[in-house]
C-alpha cells in the first residue's frame, strides 16, 4: 500500500517521540490525521507541526488533521475517539497505536498495595490493555470498508502496534514493561487471520530511541546495545510494515547491531506452525468470511395527502428492504436537513400542477441527507463508492432510514458529520446563487435577507470572503450577534429597526446585489433598495409558504418601470437547475470550512428520529431557528458492515 493516494490515519501517543515522528512522516505524504494524546499541549503542538507540513504540499486545501485529548485507559474515552474520527473522516486506512509509558526501577517489588491500585498496573493498562481496546475498535472500523475495496482491486487497511525489543527478550530492570510489550508483540502476531477481512496487523519492536521516556535508562546499557537507534531507522521500518501488502502478523525487530530483522525467522516459525496455509484464493476467503445482515424492513416518512401543514401531510411507514437494483447504492442516512420549502413539497407545488401531484401520492419527503453506503448494486464501478463511503444525497426521500439511490446521484463527501448537511441545499444555494445568478463581484455592497438562517449564514460569509461589504437583515439580538461574528458589516434587526429607513439613510445610492429569500413586503423593500445596475436574486419566499395551500400570485406595481429606470436585474435561482456544479461547489465549501475561513452554524435545537421531523419543520417556520435545522435520523455505527445485493 504505497502512500500515493488519499489516506486517513489515527495515531495514539502522537504528542511526542515516536508518535509525533510518525505523524509528521505521514503528513508529508498527504495523509489526513486524527492525533490522540493524554497531554493536550504536546498534542496541539504536533497538530501545528502537521499543518505546517500540509502547507508545503501542492494540494494542501483538501487535507485535514484534528487533535483529541484522551486517556487511553478509559474505554469510554477511547471509544469516543474512534467515533469522532469516523464522524470527521468517514473512513480509516491506518491505525498506529504508539501510546506507552515506561517502568520505574523496582516499581513492581516496592509496591505493597493490596487494593489493585499499584502504579505497575498502569503500565499494563496503557501499554497492553488500552492497545487491545484500540485495536479492537480499529478492526471494527477498518472491516466496514476494506474488503469491498480489495474485491475491487483496491487496498486493505493496516494497524501498526508499537511494541519494543523488550518484548522479544527479558528486561530484568523492567519486568512489567517487558511483559506488556511482549503481550503487544504476540497479540499482534496472533491477529494474522484478519488479513482475510482486508486488515493487516503488525508489531514493531525497536531497541532504545532517544525520547523523553528513555532518559531514565542508564547510558551504560544503551552503549552495550550499540547506542540509540536513529528515529529515521525506526520510521523506515514503520513505513515498510504500513506499505507492504504482504506483511501481516509480522514482528519487526530494529537494533543498531542487526538493523531491521523480522522475528521469528522462517526457521523458527517451522517449529510451531501446524500446517501450511490453504491454497484457496484470498478473494474467495473474503467472500466466505465477511458478510453482514441488513434489516429486513426500514422506516421512512411519506407524504400521503397534499397540504402545506407538514405534520398533517406526512406519516411514517415501514417498508421491506429488498435487493439493490443494478447501478444503485443503498445509503443509510445519519443526518437530514430541514428546508423552508419542505412545506411547498408536501403541498404538491413542485409537480407542475395539483392533479399531477395527486397522481404521485404517496411520495417520499426530504431533500437532503448525509450517510454511508451500506450496499452496492451490480454495475457500479465508481472507485469512490464503496461500502462505508460517506456520501451526500440531494434528492427526494432523505427523511428515511435507508434509501436506494442511483450511483450517479451519490455525492462523495469527506466525512459523515452534521456540518456537511448545511453545505448542501443551503451552502450550494448561497454559493451558486451569488456567483452564477447574482454575478457577484469584488468591492460591492451585498444585502442578505433572513441572514441568520440556513442559507443566509453562507451568503453573508461568502460575500465577505469575496471582498464585499455585507448588510445582513435578521430578527432578534441573538441572531444579530451571530451575524456580526460571521463578518457582517451592518446588521439590521427588523424587530428594533425600520429596515426601509436604515437602507435609505445609510445606503442612499442603493446596494449592488440582493440575496433574497423572504418575499412579500421584504422583497418590495429590497427592490427599492437596489442601486444603478443592481441585481436581485430570488432564492425563495419563506413568508408566503405557510399562508394557504399555494403561493398565490405576487403583484408588484411598477416592477418593470423600476428595473428599466436603473438598468436593474431580477433573477430567479433554483438549485436543481445547476446539478453539474454541485460536486465541485461542495468541495470548495468543505475546504473553506476545514481551513477555518467558513463557519457553519447549526441550530441548537435537537431533533432525533423520523418522529421528530415535523417538530423540526415547525421549528424552522416558527422564526426561532438559528442556523441550519438538522434531524439526526439514526446513530452512526463504527462497524457499518457490507453486503453486495
Amino acid at each position: 500500500m504505497k502512500l500515493g493516494f488519499p489516506q486517513v490515519a489515527l495515531i495514539s501517543g502522537a504528542g511526542s517521540g515516536i508518535g509525533r515522528a510518525l505523524a509528521l512522516t505521514l503528513a508529508k505524504r498527504g495523509v489526513q490525521l486524527s492525533l490522540v494524546d493524554f497531554i493536550e499541549s504536546t498534542g496541539l503542538e504536533t497538530l501545528k507541526l502537521v499543518h505546517d507540513e500540509y502547507r508545503k504540499l501542492a494540494d494542501n486545501q483538501k487535507l485535514t488533521a484534528i487533535f483529541m485529548k484522551c486517556d487511553v485507559t478509559n474505554p469510554g474515552e477511547i471509544f469516543s475517539v474512534f467515533q469522532k474520527h469516523q464522524e470527521m473522516f468517514g473512513r480509516l486506512d491506518i491505525c498506529i497505536n504508539s501510546a506507552g509509558i515506561g517502568e520505574k526501577q523496582k516499581m513492581l517489588l516496592d509496591d505493597h498495595s493490596d487494593d489493585g491500585s499499584g502504579a505497575w498496573r498502569r503500565v499494563l493498562d496503557v501499554n497492553l490493555i488500552a492497545l487491545i481496546d484500540s485495536t479492537r475498535l480499529a478492526v471494527s472500523l477498518l472491516t466496514s470498508t476494506k474488503i469491498q475495496e480489495m474485491l475491487k482491486g483496491g487496498h486493505g487497511g493496516t494497524i501498526l502496534n508499537v511494541a519494543s525489543a523488550a518484548g522479544l527478550y527479558p528486561s530484568p530492570d523492567a519486568p512489567v514493561y517487558s511483559s506488556s510489550k511482549g503481550g503487544v508483540a504476540l497479540f499482534s502476531r496472533s491477529l494474522v487471520a484478519l488479513r482475510k477481512k482486508g486488515v493487516r496487523v503488525n508489531a514493531i519492536c525497536p531497541e532504545f530511541i532517544e525520547t523523553e521516556m528513555t532518559k531514565v535508562i542508564s547510558n551504560e546499557l544503551i552503549e552495550q546495545l550499540g547506542g540509540f537507534i536513529p528515529m529515521e531507522m525506526f520510521v523506515q521500518g514503520a513505513l515498510e510494515l504500513i506499505e507492504d501488502e504482504t506483511k501481516a502478523g509480522e514482528c519487526l525487530w530494529i537494533s543498531n547491531r542487526r538493523g531491521l530483522e523480522y522475528w521469528p525467522t522462517a526457521e523458527e516459525k517451522k517449529k510451531y506452525l501446524l500446517s501450511k496455509p490453504s491454497k484457496k484464493s484470498e478473494l474467495q476467503d473474503f467472500r466466505e468470511i465477511y458478510s453482514v445482515s441488513l434489516p429486513k424492513n426500514f422506516r421512512k416518512l411519506i407524504v400521503h395527502k397534499l397540504s402545506n401543514r407538514f405534520r398533517e401531510a406526512t406519516k411514517i411507514i415501514s417498508v421491506p428492504l429488498g435487493a439493490v437494483k443494478d447501478g444503485h447504492v443503498l445509503v443509510k442516512y445519519i443526518y437530514a436537513g430541514v428546508n423552508a420549502s419542505d412545506v411547498n413539497y408536501t403541498a404538491g407545488l413542485y409537480f407542475g400542477g395539483k392533479e399531477k401531484a395527486i397522481s404521485k401520492l404517496p411520495f417520499d419527503a426530504g431533500f437532503e441527507g448525509v450517510g454511508i453506503v451500506v450496499a452496492i448494486g451490480n454495475g457500479v464501478t465508481r472507485k469512490d463508492l464503496f461500502v462505508g463511503a460517506p456520501v451526500a444525497i440531494l434528492s427526494y426521500g432523505c427523511f428515511s432510514e435507508y434509501s436506494e439511490v442511483l450511483a450517479a446521484h451519490a455525492m462523495p463527501v469527506p466525512a459523515v458529520i452534521p456540518e456537511v448537511v448545511p453545505m448542501l441545499t443551503s451552502g450550494l444555494t448561497a454559493l451558486l446563487g451569488l456567483e452564477e445568478a447574482g454575478k457577484m463581484r469584488r468591492g460591492e455592497t451585498v444585502l442578505v435577507t433572513a441572514a441568520a438562517g440556513g442559507t443566509g449564514q453562507f451568503a453573508v460569509q461568502l460575500a465577505k470572503l469575496a471582498g464585499n461589504k455585507v448588510v445582513a437583515i435578521c430578527g432578534g439580538a441573538a441572531k444579530a450577534s451571530l451575524l456580526r461574528s460571521l463578518g457582517a458589516d451592518r446588521v439590521i434587526d427588523y424587530r428594533t429597526e425600520n429596515v426601509t429607513q436604515v437602507l435609505k439613510k445609510e445606503f442612499p445610492k442603493g446596494v449592488d446585489l440582493v440575496y433574497e429569500s423572504v418575499g412579500g413586503e421584504m422583497f418590495q423593500t429590497c427592490l427599492n433598495a437596489m442601486g444603478l445596475f443592481g441585481r436581485l436574486v430570488i432564492i425563495g419566499m419563506i413568508s408566503q409558504y405557510t399562508n394557504g395551500e399555494s403561493w398565490g400570485k405576487s403583484v408588484y406595481s411598477g416592477l418593470c418601470e423600476k428595473l428599466l429606470w436603473k438598468s436593474q436585474t431580477l433573477v430567479g435561482f433554483f438549485l436543481n437547475h445547476h446539478v453539474s456544479k454541485w460536486q465541485p461547489a461542495v468541495q470548495r465549501l468543505y475546504r473553506l470550512y476545514s481551513s477555518g475561513e467558513l463557519k457553519i452554524t447549526i441550530d441548537p435545537a435537537s431533533f432525533t428520529g423520523l418522529e421528530e421531523v415535523p417538530d423540526a419543520v415547525d421549528h424552522l417556520h416558527s422564526g426561532r431557528s438559528f442556523g441550519k435545522v438538522i434531524v439526526k435520523i439514526q446513530s452512526h455505527d463504527l462497524a457499518t458492515g457490507q453486503s453486495r445485493m
